[in-house]
C-alpha cells in the first residue's frame, strides 16, 4: 500500500527511513524526537547531527539510523504553530515534501513519518493531519514509494464533524450488529461458499440488479482482472492513474494485469471500485468477480457503501474514516 496510516510508536515501524521531527539546530527534542534518539543510540545520533550543524525550517537532512531497524533517519524541520498566519502550513508541507524527496534521492522504498509539528510545536492535530495527507498524496501522484503516517492515537484523524455525524447516522441505519469480520477473516463467497454464520448478513439485494441483461450476458465469465482492465479501457484511463488513485502498489497492479485468474483480497477490490468511481451496482459486480459481496454485518462495507452512494471517491478521505472506526484501510 503506497500510503498507510498506522497507530504505533514510530521506533517500532519497519521502513527504510524513519523521520525525526527535528528543530533547526538538530539537537535532541522531547517526545518522538527523544524516542528516536534513544532507540538509535543517543551519543552516535547526536554526533552525526552535530557534524551536519543546522537544517532550515521546512527542509530535511539525513543521517544513519544506527541502532534502529532502518537504513536512515531523515530529520525534517516543521514549524512552531503560532496562529496559522505565519506560513505554518507552507513550511509544514515543505518539511514532508523535502523529506520524501530526500528519501527518493537515496533510492529508499519506504519512509515513516510521525505527525510533524503536532506535539510540543503546538500545531493543531486535525490541521497537521490535513497538511500531511495533502503533501503525501501530491508526492505519491508523481512518485513510487510506500509512506507510513504513524499516529499515536486516533484523535488526530481530521474528519469533519458534519461528515462524521452523517456517516454515524448511516451506520446506525444499516449496520447489522451480528458479526463484524475483518477482511482477512472474511471468506470469499464464490470460492468457499457462504458461511452459515454469515448467511443472515448477506442479502440477494447485494447482487447487482440494475445492469441490463445484455450487458451481463456480454461479460459473463469475466474474471476480476478481465473486468477491471475492461473498465479502465472503457473509461480511457491510464493504468498509473488508476492504481495510484486506488492506493495500490505498481508491482501489485502488474500482477493483476498479467494474470487473468489473479485473486485479490477484498480491500484491494474495493480500492479499485473507488478509483474507478463505480456505482453501487458496478461495485457489487466487480466484488462478485473476485468472490466477495457487501455485507451489512461488516462495518467496513457499510462505510464504503455510504461513500459510494454519496459519490465521494477520495480514497484518502475514506481511509481517514476507516482509520477513525478502527477498520482496515483500502489499498495494497
Amino acid at each position: 500500500m503506497p500510503f498507510m496510516m498506522i497507530r504505533d510508536d514510530i521506533v517500532n515501524v519497519r521502513a527504510d527511513a524513519l523521520v525525526n521531527p527535528a528543530n533547526e539546530t538538530l539537537s535532541q527534542g522531547s517526545g518522538t524526537s527523544r524516542a528516536i534518539y534513544l532507540a538509535a543510540g543517543e551519543e552516535k545520533l547526536t554526533k552525526a547531527c552535530q557534524e551536519i550543524g543546522r537544517c532550515s525550517l521546512g527542509k530535511a537532512v539525513i543521517t544513519e539510523a544506527f541502532d534502529l531497524d532502518a537504513k536512515y533517519i531523515i530529520h525534517a524541520v516543521g514549524p512552531v504553530w503560532k496562529n496559522g498566519l505565519h506560513r505554518e502550513k507552507k513550511h509544514l508541507y515543505s518539511a514532508y515534501k523535502e523529506a520524501m524527496l530526500l528519501a527518493e534521492t537515496y533510492h529508499l522504498k519506504s519512509v515513516a513519518f510521525p505527525l510533524l509539528s503536532s506535539g510540543n510545536y503546538g500545531y493543531p492535530k486535525d490541521k497537521a493531519l490535513k497538511v500531511a495527507v495533502c503533501a503525501i498524496r501530491d508526492f505519491l501522484a508523481e512518485h513510487d514509494m510506500t509512506v507510513y503516517l504513524v499516529l499515536y492515537d486516533r484523535s488526530a484523524v481530521a474528519v469533519s464533524k458534519r461528515l462524521f455525524m452523517s456517516l454515524k447516522e448511516y451506520i446506525d441505519d444499516h449496520y447489522v450488529r451480528q458479526k463484524d469480520e475483518s477482511y482477512k477473516r472474511e471468506p470469499p463467497l464464490l470460492k468457499r461458499g457462504l458461511p452459515e454464520a454469515q448467511s443472515a448478513c448477506f442479502h440477494m439485494a447485494d447482487m447487482p440488479a440494475s445492469r441490463s441483461l445484455d450487458d451481463l450476458m456480454d461479460h459473463m465469465g469475466e474474471t476480476f482482472s478481465q473486468m477491471l482492465l475492461r473498465l479502465i479501457d472503457e473509461r480511457k484511463l491510464k493504468d498509473s492513474y488508476v492504481y495510484k488513485k486506488a492506493n495500490v502498489d505498481r508491482r501489485h497492479f502488474s500482477k493483476i494485469r498479467n494474470d487473468t485468474a489473479y485473486a485479490p483480497n477484498k480491500k484491494t477490490v474495493l480500492a479499485f471500485c473507488v478509483a474507478l468511481e463505480l456505482s453501487l451496482d458496478e461495485t457489487k459486480d466487480l466484488l462478485m468477480r473476485a468472490g466477495f459481496a457487501l455485507s451489512d454485518c461488516s462495518k467496513s462495507d457499510v462505510i464504503l457503501r455510504y461513500f459510494i452512494e454519496n459519490r465521494k471517491y477520495d480514497i484518502f478521505e475514506i481511509n481517514e474514516m476507516l482509520f477513525a472506526y478502527d477498520q482496515p484501510l483500502l489499498g495494497s
